[in-house]
């Protein structure tokens, strides 16, 4: 359900996405959507209930080429909860992955790529796997594959949390 004009749910964690062709390009790569609403022809707010996690994607381009190319891949925050701050995301959210520069921003989106080639959705997997890769592009060094193995053996530390 999308709130209307003005309207916003607090406990969620809002995305401003924006698309003007061929100049500057904000939006989600994965995640599960909470609250959509149309501000106008080029811009979008999305919200993520706490929690859930979501890899947001901003490009700009200027007179020269790709002027700023980033991915963040965030886990939405609740009221009170520690977070960072992030351009166009209201609230904040839990930092797993901040990569910036095109061949780093090309990296982390194959990373994602590969566990969605696993038939898994990209915000199902460990967060502790987004830091991996976070820390390993960082280091200017390759990611170790996410595997079905490592997703399996999350699921049941999870479970043994509950």
């Amino acid at each position: 359900m999308s709130p209307t004009a003005g309207e916003r749910p607090s406990h969620l964690t809002y995305v401003d996405l924006v698309w003007v062709e061929a100049r500057i390009q904000h939006w989600i790569r994965f995640g599960q959507i909470a609250a959509d609403q149309v501000l106008d022809r080029r811009r979008r707010r999305v919200g993520f209930a706490p929690g859930s996690v979501f890899a947001f994607v901003r490009w700009i381009v200027n007179e020269i080429g790709t002027g700023a190319s980033r991915l963040d891949v965030l886990r939405a925050v609740g009221p009170g909860w520690p977070c960072s701050t992030v351009p166009g995301v209201v609230s904040g959210g839990d930092s797993l992955l901040r990569v910036a520069g095109w061949p780093r921003v090309r990296q982390a989106l194959a990373a994602i790529d590969a566990v969605e080639a696993l038939g898994l959705d990209p915000a199902l997997a460990a967060p502790d796997h987004w830091r991996h890769v976070h820390n390993r592009l960082s280091g200017r060094s390759h990611a170790w594959a996410y595997t079905l193995a490592r997703h399996r053996a999350w699921r049941l530390r999870r479970a043994l949390d509950a």
